[in-house]
């Protein structure tokens, strides 16, 4: 009977997700309504239909789906990606969840709820929906845009807190308190095992799968992903973390392989057959009752959620820089709450600490928000564009002077440089020597002690545990190149810099002899000078060893070879877009793909009769024409229906060029750059050929063929200059053309 209600239940639960995603994609609304709506009609709140008989079937379900909804999410995860944006995601982040969380706890507490579950709904709405969000974007054509990018880094930051925050909410939701004690090793132990899990997956997978790849079909790939999804899901496990936190890790240490994107399309049925169960079991636990009960609860978070998630994420994104219209962009993509919050209301509930009610609330609160979310965004350009003309002049130009100025704020002076190296390497070198130690001590010195008497087993076990850690304690103490250009700087530049050189020179000596210290204490109780001598000697050993350092060397070439390869591999297959999504980063400039239409005005005309450069002010950096590819086209090529431009220019100004182009935008190039093409600067100097001269007589374009895209005049950017444009002495001129030319131009 059990075996008949598992599969009856399945079918229900699949027949109702895909008869209401059908009505929901004929209305146009997000899939997770559809699920959360069929959750609800097959639920036990609601006797129309066919109820689901084993609940407890569809939690374990459901809490596969949080696996591989995670998984999917690390997939999408990138740490560079992360630091590319700079301050700007990390301060809008900040805010938003810092404002958010604490206005969220005052609410609760306002509405009488105890303080965890206070807490609770702090953590819930400070999380906005990746999923809707996505979604939402795809619908409406702006995933490209300077807005979107910002946003979804802040998304990825919002997860990466969400991990951490289901860790620190379990730990004071097990103890009824946030004491400062066992939340400061919470976070502690999760660091260690975060950091030290990123470098041995970066050290072993990237490796693993170059190894292997002529050996993996679509379904061994599959089948391997999976596995090591599962197993670090069971490794945090065991380490007293969440499974969501495991799938995430493993999800984040794929996406830095070069197979993340046919994992990502070979795991994604998987991922949505799962994550629909998942969504399906948040509708059936709506309750029409409570809803009607606390229908008040519902209005304030609702509205807290549309006007001050928006305010809060505004706030954030114009403390970093950036300008009015931007800020708000942002802040409405922001206003709603989506899976983690209903994944941190699973684990209140799990463990008791939430009221019954809470969790239709929530899930009343995100049905609502993710219906109101595409007219946010669609409508935030308008409200910019309403709230600027409507804002006193004087504020709305200190507006623009902070923004302008955040812009070209430079922070990387040698003193950052010089500590952010030395934090983020004593720190990384310094968890895999702890994590070595442990392991030592933990599993290797127990099986010594069993083949040997003790004091030869000590000796054995402290000389293989030195020799191991040796590698990594010699990378804490040596500079790299980079290092050693900023300290020879600062070192000549003021005598003030030198004490705290030395310091810093003494504090990793110190580490070194801390973790060497570790060892022979933990073997040899009592200090004496014969102890003393051998520990000098072991550092000696550490810091001059040759082999030392040639394991060390080893290592971390391999380890920055993984780390890089598969941004090394799409700049070598993608030059032109690589460099301009480097140097232009956070720039309101893109290459974009637009397929012509049939119907295209354009068509039949030449690049130059379309005018699409004075008119929109976008240049046709490519023509796609069946398998040709025509790169940097001259103004006699002619466009014909079905050809695909790859044009550059700003997100107004593609977007207005797309009107005209194509009734649909298309995704963005994939196709690999066959010619050697660079995007490269000069400068114009007062002896410079350029000096005076326009564009247009340069011969920049007609006798170099390449293509002006930007100058840089007095810290103002002018991208796509017009052809009249006069250079002027110390402009910063950037050109894309084959490689060969481009030299010719600048030399």
């Amino acid at each position: 009977m059990g075996e008949s209600h598992f599969v009856t239940d399945l079918a229900l639960i699949l027949i109702s997700a895909g008869v209401t995603t059908l009505i929901f994609k004929m209305l146009k609304q997000p899939l997770v309504l559809g699920y959360i709506v069929a959750g609800f009609l097959v639920g036990p709140h609601f006797g129309l239909f066919p109820t689901v008989i084993e609940l407890d079937n569809v939690q374990e379900w459901s809490d596969i789906g949080i696996i591989f909804l995670l998984f999917g999410l690390g997939l999408e995860f990138s740490f560079k990606k992360l630091f590319k944006m700079g301050s700007t995601a990390f301060i809008t982040a900040g805010t938003e969840i810092i404002t958010v969380g604490l206005m969220g706890m005052l609410i609760g507490y306002l509405m009488k709820w105890t303080t965890m579950e206070s807490i609770f709904l702090g953590g819930m709405l400070a999380m906005s929906s990746t999923v809707i969000i996505i979604k939402a974007f795809d619908d409406l054509g702006v995933k490209k845009q300077k807005f979107a990018d910002i946003t979804l880094v802040v998304l990825i930051l919002q997860d990466l807190v969400a991990i951490v925050l289901m860790v620190l909410l379990s730990t004071a939701a097990v103890g009824q308190q946030f004491a400062g004690k066992e939340m400061m090793s919470s976070i502690l132990k999760l660091m260690f095992f975060l950091v030290l899990w990123f470098l041995i997956g970066i050290y072993i997978l990237p490796s693993f799968f170059r190894k292997f790849k002529s050996l993996m079909n679509d379904e061994t790939l599959l089948i391997i992903s999976l596995g090591l999804c599962l197993s670090m899901v069971v490794l945090a496990e065991t380490t007293g973390f969440s499974s969501a936190l495991g799938a995430f890790v493993m999800g984040s240490l794929l996406s830095e392989t070069i197979e993340s994107e046919r994992i990502d399309k070979l795991s994604k049925s998987i991922k949505d057959l799962f994550g629909a169960i998942f969504f399906v079991s948040v509708g059936m636990m709506v309750d029409p009752v409570i809803l009607k009960e606390y229908w008040l609860p519902i209005v304030i978070l609702t509205l807290f959620t549309i006007f001050g998630k928006t305010i809060c994420s505004a706030i954030g994104v114009l403390i970093s820089g950036q300008n009015l219209k931007t800020s708000l962009q942002v802040g409405f993509s922001l206003s709603q709450i989506g899976e983690f919050a209903f994944i941190i209301a699973t684990l209140g509930t799990s463990l008791h600490v939430l009221s019954a009610y809470i969790y239709p609330v929530i899930v009343a609160v995100s049905v609502i928000t993710t219906f109101t979310t595409p007219y946010c965004i669609r409508y935030a350009g308008p409200i910019a564009g309403w709230v600027e003309l409507h804002l006193p002049d004087r504020f709305a130009s200190f507006l623009n002077r902070y923004a302008s100025a955040g812009a070209n704020v430079n922070v990387n002076n040698d003193w950052s440089k010089l500590i952010k190296s030395y934090i983020v390497r004593i720190s990384l070198y310094s968890v895999v020597v702890v994590a070595l130690i442990l392991s030592s001590f933990t599993w290797f010195y127990p099986f010594v002690q069993t083949l040997m008497d003790t004091l030869l087993a000590n000796v054995i076990c402290t000389a293989v545990t030195i020799l191991v850690i040796a590698p990594f304690l010699r990378g804490m103490v040596i500079q790299k190149k980079e290092e050693s250009v900023a300290f020879t700087h600062l070192w000549s530049g003021s005598r003030y810099n030198r004490g705290v050189l030395v310091a810093l020179l003494l504090l990793r000596i110190f580490l070194v002899i801390f973790f060497i210290s570790m060892v022979l204490f933990r073997v040899f109780s009592t200090m004496s000078w014969n102890l003393v001598v051998v520990m000098a000697a072991v550092v000696l050993f550490v810091l001059f060893s040759r082999n030392s350092f040639r394991r060390f060397s080893k290592i971390e070439r391999q380890f920055y070879y993984n780390l890089n390869h598969k941004q090394e591999e799409q700049r070598r297959r993608q030059p032109i877009r690589s460099s301009i999504d480097s140097q232009f980063s956070g720039k309101d400039i893109h290459l974009a793909k637009l397929e012509v239409s049939p119907d295209c005005s354009l068509v039949g005309l030449t690049i130059s009769q379309s005018r699409c450069y004075e008119k929109f002010g976008v240049s046709i950096v490519k023509i796609e024409r069946g398998s040709k590819d025509i790169y940097l086209p001259n103004g006699q090529e002619h466009i014909y229906p079905g050809d695909v431009l790859v044009v550059l220019g700003g997100d107004s100004k593609i977007s207005a060029f797309n009107t005209i182009v194509t009734e649909v935008q298309s995704a963005a190039a994939t196709k690999e750059d066959r010619k050697d093409m660079m995007l490269a600067s000069f400068v114009v100097g007062e002896n410079s050929s350029y000096l005076g001269k326009s564009i247009a007589e340069s011969g920049i374009w007609h006798t170099g063929n390449c293509m002006v895209v930007g100058i840089n005049r007095n810290g103002e950017e002018t991208f796509n200059p017009p052809m009249q444009t006069i250079f002027e002495q110390d402009d910063l001129v950037w050109i894309v053309g084959e490689r060969s030319n481009v030299k010719k131009v600048i030399n």
